[in-house]
């Protein structure tokens, strides 16, 4: 009997919380649940999702930045049929394919001219994995530093530069040699650098966990400071890359020149993972320095046919609708269009971030009433002000968000890229009801506990 995807789909619809609880982990199903968040999504289109009983969701997460396509975008459907008809040999190994060399090339052009090596990767994590390992044998050194705040992968060498206690606890004694410094303090880095033996410092160009901008001079002034004391700069381009801020890296908004830049991510389409180490020749040829040390570092998928394909067809993609300059656009229109809100708004302190990578900020109101509100809300649970938000998008306005981090009232937009008017429109103006009803009284309150009960009982009966 044929293989039916059909039939797969039709027969178990419905069984996604179950099946999840049973054979891979019960927790991100209770709390999707206790939110009710647990929706049965059936397909996706653009800027949006559409679950089981046909509603439209804005999807403002785009799978943690992977879709800045969008979901279903026609020249990566079209570019992997054609992959798929052309039966292409796939991981032969002992070859060097064709395409891995193009997509490389073409990375490589869009960078700055010291990036002139490609290594492919699955995943942001795996990228950020190579990149220590390159510095390393690179500069013959131990130490890697990384920022408090800081978020590159959830693997043992990536968590190692995770500055979230919450990511780390529980899996014993991390990498070795890797220290903590604060985001964006230049006093605090140049310190750590005179102690010598630093290999590398692996920075995001805006934080992830939090959306954190640093001032706009700590970057040249932290390169300069890489180059005094001979480490690496790596920065992390998984999220902020591929034209999320309105340039196609986020780091060519303060002219440096980093080691290495990693990138994920965006680059896969939403199809195939795929993720890239960027490095100069020098760097690249200390870790392959003979034929013996040919395959010293490898990754049995990270060349695989439809992951190059669906890089290529990306960055195509991006040429042809202009991507990149339609973000900053885009992104400029959040910014105009939220500032009314902060003056309107008490609760809302600032909106951050570059391009499409925004965080609405929010803090303790003047009012008396409204702070009185805001701490009763906050003595149950640090930051919960921001989940009071992210949830009433979701049930009253079907718009996807997140808080952007734990134990911060920070919520996080990073909408796809081809994002435009109508859907800045209308998350404004969905935002504006909810922080009206948060300032109306105690209504919103209670409509987060009411979902948390509902979730919590139907959880209950499952």
């Amino acid at each position: 009997m044929a293989f039916e995807l059909s039939q797969i789909l039709d027969s178990r619809q419905g069984e996604n919380f179950r099946l999840h609880s049973k054979y891979l982990s019960p927790q991100l199903p209770r709390v999707l649940g206790t939110l009710g968040f647990d929706r049965f999504y059936v397909r996706g289109e653009g800027c949006y999702l559409y679950d089981a009983d046909g509603s439209r969701y804005l999807d403002l997460l785009s799978g943690f930045g992977v879709y800045a396509l969008g979901r279903s975008h026609p020249t990566i459907v079209g570019a992997l049929q054609q992959a798929l008809e052309a039966d292409l040999p796939n991981l032969v190994q002992l070859d060097c394919a064709l395409l891995p060399g193009v997509l490389a090339e073409q990375l490589v052009a869009r960078a700055h001219s010291g990036i002139e090596r490609v290594f492919f990767t699955n995943s942001g994590a795996e990228a950020i994995e190579s990149a220590i390992k390159f510095a390393r044998c690179h500069t013959k050194r131990e130490r890697i530093l990384y920022a408090d705040h800081a978020f590159h992968g959830l693997t043992t060498g990536a968590l190692s530069l995770n500055g979230g206690t919450e990511f780390r606890n529980g899996f014993g004694a991390l990498l070795p040699g890797t220290e903590m410094v604060p985001f964006g303090d230049l006093d605090a880095l140049a310190a750590q650098l005179r102690r010598g033996n630093v290999a590398a410092v692996v920075l995001e160009p805006i934080q992830g966990k939090g959306v954190n901008v640093a001032a706009d001079e700590f970057w040249p002034a932290a390169e300069e400071l890489c180059r005094k004391y001979g480490a690496l700069l790596v920065v992390d381009e998984v999220q902020t890359g591929l034209g999320r801020t309105g340039r196609f890296f986020c780091h060519e908004h303060w002219g440096i020149r980093p080691d290495i830049i990693t990138v994920s991510k965006a680059l896969s389409g939403g199809y195939i993972p795929v993720g890239a180490m960027l490095c100069s020749a020098k760097v690249s040829d200390s870790v392959y320095s003979s034929m013996d040390r040919a395959v010293v570092h490898s990754s049995t998928f990270s060349t695989n046919q439809l992951a190059m394909v669906a890089g290529l067809a990306t960055l195509h993609a991006f040429e042809e609708e202009d991507i990149v300059d339609r973000a900053r656009r885009t992104g400029e229109l959040f910014m105009k269009s939220l500032a009314p809100l902060i003056e309107r708004h008490e609760y809302l302190h600032a909106v951050r971030g570059k391009g499409l990578m925004i965080g609405l900020v929010f803090g303790e109101p003047r009012g008396r009433a409204a702070r009185l509100r805001w701490k009763t809300v906050e003595a149950m649970r640090n930051a919960l002000f921001s989940q009071l938000v992210v949830v009433p998008l979701f049930h009253r306005h079907r718009i996807i968000t997140q808080v952007a981090a734990d134990n911060m009232n920070v919520v996080k937009l990073l909408p796809p890229l081809i994002a435009g008017e109508e859907e800045v429109e209308y998350f404004v103006d969905a935002l504006d009801d909810v922080l009206t009803s948060a300032e109306k009284g105690s209504g919103l309150f209670f409509e987060f506990g009411k979902t948390v009960a509902k979730g919590s009982l139907h959880r209950n009966r499952s």
